[in-house]
């Protein structure tokens, strides 16, 4: 990786130097910079995968897609069957249940925005968190 970023960086400077670019100061680089092609076209790709984002759970059941509405189901198990619901180790099985829920809602996130939202603000999270506040454990478990 080392050696790519050298050679690149090389021939970035030798098209510089070709092009007559005089105002470039080393370790001041716009690499990073898109053009408005790129940013176009990035915001067009980024546009088509949030649009995507939004169908994959067209055919799900809403209880299933939202989820404080699947905590709410594993809530009821947990009160109405504790000793089933103990066994079933569910602690272990929820962040595999709730990973894709909680991606889909990640997918627009970014934290290096100015005005971003943080994780603990979000809905999702909150749901979370109220699952798994200590005193819904019952003492016995």
């Amino acid at each position: 990786l080392y050696e790519f970023i050298t050679i690149y960086r090389t021939c970035r400077r030798q098209v510089r130097e070709c092009s007559g670019e005089a105002d470039h100061h080393e370790g001041m680089s716009s690499d990073d910079e898109l053009t408005p092609t790129e940013a176009t076209e990035f915001q067009k790709s980024k546009d088509n995968v949030l649009e995507d984002s939004r169908k994959i759970f067209e055919d799900v059941h809403a209880d299933f897609c939202d989820i404080r509405k699947t905590l709410l189901k594993f809530q009821e198990w947990k009160e109405k069957f504790p000793d089933s619901y103990c066994d079933a180790y569910i602690s272990f099985c929820l962040p595999k249940l709730l990973n894709p829920l909680i991606r889909v809602q990640l997918i627009n996130w970014n934290p290096l925005e100015q005005n971003f939202t943080e994780l603990e603000e979000m809905p999702w999270f909150r749901a979370i968190e109220e699952f798994s506040d200590a005193k819904n454990i019952p003492e016995s478990k």
